[in-house]
């Protein structure tokens, strides 16, 4: 049966009632339910004035009326000795739990990096012309010396032709100026013997002095015309070197119509297209190739870190972790590769490569990655799952489940992080059981139920 009404005696009891234990509120009630009456009274009695016939009848109303408002509060259910109606106990919080372990925690300094090809060559064509056909699919992968491009070769085959035929030229005149040289050199022998056989018989007037002048000017002609020779066998030699060169020359303007990769690489968009004329050495290139394995990824980091991976560079190559936000967590690893001369003083830290071989093409030159680079490990060290450590306005803390399934907030100095769990320097003893789900129906002191528990209560039922 439903607990009694106690009500009390009137509105005289309410108001003098005190504002102690279970009658708390009861001043408020009672003054919010006699202002609207008070308020009533004076308009009634001004009323009754004006209306005697019905004047007995308000009075006799408004007494009524504030006697049950006031005696409205007074009114309470049985409750014993204290009059406190019972409380529901709150049901224990549903919880994941685990525990704290001993294991060693590799030390891992964080950063984003950006992925950066090893090498970006910008095509271009080196001699102007039509272009005359593509080799390859706009962002394909091509191969080290692949055709890509052919520009119209004939203007090319044509000033190599003519570059042969000079040459051939060259080498004919250089000829003829050697068989000068032999004519010359042999009449000038001649001129020469004449000379000197004549010259005994001038003092003895066997020969006259007009005849003696006549040979010796021979001779010095004719050694004239052999220095003469020389000389033009020296200019068609230059000539012959000259066009020899103009044929390399032409040689390899006709090989730059076929323009070949210079890496194995990727390929960007298509900046040109067959039929159209390009320029030697334009501004824009024709495509940009990006050598993507391996590649690299380059990232900074604070510069008080600086000392700490030097240190480890010492001990030997540092290994490097990429994480691409956008293959399902999946990390490739490589080795850091560069550490750059300076700090830059504007954000106070210093730049970092690291090099990955990328033969599956994970990483994608521009794409932003998390980087974790391993610079040493803390031993035997007390770690829980990060899900565990929550934080709150007096720093870091953990939920722990006691023995008697009570929680307690214990708080705690957290140290690295790898991966999912995170090391406590202070705070958390190893095996202790640890809160990991939940957080939100706990407080301290509140009881608690495991997940697992309940299931399995529940299949025994």
């Amino acid at each position: 049966m439903p607990p009694k009404a106690r009500c009390s005696s009137g509105a005289a009891s309410a108001w003098t009632r005190k504002k102690t234990g279970n009658n708390q509120g009861v001043m408020p009630g009672f003054m919010f339910f006699l202002y609207p009456a008070l308020l009533i009274w004076p308009h009634g009695a001004m009323r009754m004035k004006r209306m005697k016939k019905t004047s007995r009848w308000a009075l006799a109303t408004v007494a009524v009326v504030m006697v049950c408002l006031m005696a409205v509060p007074g009114c309470k259910p049985a409750t014993g000795e204290t009059g406190n109606p019972k409380q529901t106990a709150k049901p224990p919080a549903l919880v994941k739990v685990d525990t704290a372990r001993i294991q060693s925690v590799p030390i891992v300094l964080n950063g984003i990096g950006t992925v950066v090809p090893l090498t970006t060559i910008q095509v271009r064509a080196q001699v102007g012309g039509e272009l005359t056909e593509v080799h390859f699919q706009e962002g394909s992968l091509v191969e080290k010396d692949q055709l890509l491009f052919t520009i119209d070769p004939r203007p090319y085959q044509v000033a190599l032709a003519q570059a042969e035929a000079n040459h051939a030229r060259m080498i004919a005149m250089a000829d003829q100026a050697r068989a000068q040289l032999a004519r010359d050199k042999a009449q000038a022998e001649n001129a020469q013997a004449e000379f000197e056989r004549n010259k005994p018989l001038l003092p003895k007037g066997m020969v006259s002095k007009e005849e003696f002048d006549k040979v010796r000017a021979a001779a010095e002609a004719l050694k004239a015309a052999v220095a003469a020779s020389e000389a033009a066998i020296k200019s068609a030699d230059e000539s012959v070197r000259a066009a020899k060169v103009a044929i390399e020359e032409a040689t390899l303007k006709l090989g730059y119509c076929t323009i070949r990769s210079p890496i194995h690489g990727q390929t960007g968009s298509l900046l040109i297209h067959a039929g159209n004329l390009v320029k030697a050495n334009d501004a824009m290139p024709m495509v940009v190739v990006n050598q993507i394995a391996p590649i690299h990824v380059s990232f900074t980091l604070p510069e008080r870190h600086l000392a700490a991976v030097r240190s480890a560079m010492a001990q030997g190559p540092l290994t490097v972790t990429a994480r691409p936000q956008d293959e399902g967590g999946r990390a490739v690893e490589g080795s850091l590769a560069f550490v750059d001369n300076e700090v830059d003083q504007t954000t106070g830290t210093i730049r970092f490569k690291a090099l990955f071989s990328n033969e599956d093409a994970l990483l994608w030159p521009g794409q932003f990655v998390r980087v974790y680079l391993r610079v040493g490990a803390r031993e035997a060290a007390v770690v829980v799952p990060s899900r565990a450590v929550q934080t709150g306005q007096q720093g870091a803390y953990v939920y722990v489940l006691r023995n008697d399934k009570t929680v307690e907030l214990r708080p705690v100095i957290t140290g690295e992080s790898y991966e999912d769990v995170t090391v406590i320097t202070e705070g958390i003893e190893k095996d202790e059981t640890v809160i990991t789900d939940g957080h939100l129906k706990l407080m301290p002191g509140a009881t608690a139920i495991v997940a697992d528990e309940k299931a399995s209560a529940g299949e025994k039922r």
